[in-house]
């Protein structure tokens, strides 16, 4: 896919002008958004996954820039002693809040006030809006088949799906939280096949927690025939945008 965070995180950076970025929170991290960070002119820098394995890879993936006040650490928000009384002069959410669902179900209506003590100067939230039930879109519709394959494959290997929530629930709940919105951004993504392989190399990578060897075997053939469809059609629809992202810059009230 066109990789939307470029587009995201420039504008973030526009945003943040001549304001220096002090010390900085990534409250869900992943590979994109700390290779982004470790980049930008920070005094130090946190990062945080629920995922302890992928925290130690990312670490690892890191290391050689790494400063001695940089850290990537495994924590769960629901913990109301994680980075209890650490405050950041900024604070990244990316993509934070459809992640929690995996990791703290029904949690999402928390979050925000969970992350308001800790956020100094501004808070940045980016959120994937939820996807139509249905759509003319022959793309969008293999688009759709993909995100529920994805989501059924997680489930089934004992994981938890992803769950999105709407740019007016998200300004919503932020005000509720003790923040003032300053911006808000959408854009329009392009899939291609960026999002085919990573979506689907998850599905693929979740089977060998089905126990049901039948049942994984009919996935794995699934995955790989809706994974041979979607490119083909990729290939003729190439910069069919469907979907939005949205950036939210917000500040303490």
């Amino acid at each position: 896919m066109v990789f939307m965070g470029d587009a995201i995180f420039k504008f973030i950076e526009e945003l943040q002008g001549s304001e220096p970025w002090g010390t900085l929170l990534d409250a869900g991290t992943g590979p994109f958004s700390l290779e982004w960070i470790a980049g930008l002119a920070t005094t130090s820098w946190t990062a945080v996954s629920a995922d302890l394995a992928a925290a130690k890879r990312l670490e690892k993936k890191l290391s050689s820039r790494l400063r001695p006040a940089d850290r990537v650490v495994s924590g769960n928000w629901q913990d109301p002693l994680f980075l209890h009384e650490e405050v950041y002069d900024v604070v990244l959410a990316d993509y934070l809040l459809g992640a929690v669902e995996g990791f703290a179900p029904f949690f999402q209506g928390r979050l925000f006030k969970r992350l308001r003590p800790h956020v100094d100067s501004r808070l940045y939230v980016v959120g994937l809006a939820p996807y139509p039930s249905t759509t003319d879109n022959p793309w969008g519709q293999v688009v759709l088949e993909i995100s529920r394959l994805r989501d059924a494959c997680l489930q089934l290997s004992g994981g938890g799906s992803y769950r999105e929530y709407p740019l007016d629930w998200t300004l919503a709940s932020l005000e509720s939280s003790g923040f003032s919105v300053e911006e808000v951004r959408v854009f329009p993504i392009c899939y291609g096949a960026r999002f085919v392989n990573e979506y689907l190399d998850v599905c693929q990578r979740s089977l060998h927690n089905i126990r049901d060897a039948a049942l994984a075997a009919q996935l794995e053939r699934s995955i790989k025939s809706l994974r041979e469809r979607a490119l083909s059609l990729h290939e003729v629809s190439k910069g069919t945008p469907f979907g939005e992202d949205y950036l939210v810059q917000a500040c303490p009230a």
